[in-house]
């Protein structure tokens, strides 16, 4: 019972109305209350103490944290780099390898035109040679003609 008591002299008044009483000083009050809290307070501030120390360490974890946190983003940003490099030249190669594909076949194409052409011209070209032999003859022979009769 001996914090009830302390408790209660604590609260125990000097000079109450009533019957007489043993004689009483009044009570530093203040001062009770200081020591009553002191070792509270004390407690205290060992536990502030710890509280800082566990805020400096989550600062230095923290801290660390962002450190590997940024070393990795910028690995990621150096690799992404890497690989766009050579998804370009890979996309170059690929657009690449499509043009000289459709230009082997255009140039197929054009062969064939040309040949079909040739084939036509070599078809056609004794009947346009006949016909200018024929034009040239009769113009000659009009000529002819024409340088007889002067």
């Amino acid at each position: 019972m001996g914090w009830a008591d302390t408790f209660l002299n604590r609260i125990r008044r000097a000079g109450t109305p009533g019957a007489a009483a043993r004689a009483g000083v009044p009570v530093d009050r203040a001062a009770e209350a200081a020591a009553e809290l002191q070792a509270v307070l004390a407690l205290l501030v060992e536990a502030e103490s710890t509280g800082a120390e566990i805020r400096q360490r989550a600062e230095r974890d923290a801290e660390e944290l962002r450190e590997r946190a940024r070393a990795t983003a910028a690995d990621l940003v150096a690799e992404a780099r890497a690989r766009a490099a050579a998804e370009r030249a890979d996309a170059a190669a690929t657009a690449r390898a499509g043009c000289l594909a459709e230009s082997a076949q255009l140039t197929a194409e054009a062969g064939q035109r040309a040949a079909a052409r040739r084939e036509l011209a070599e078809e056609r070209l004794p009947g346009y040679v006949a016909r200018v032999v024929a034009a040239v003859r009769t113009a000659g022979e009009e000529q002819a003609e024409a340088g007889a009769g002067r």
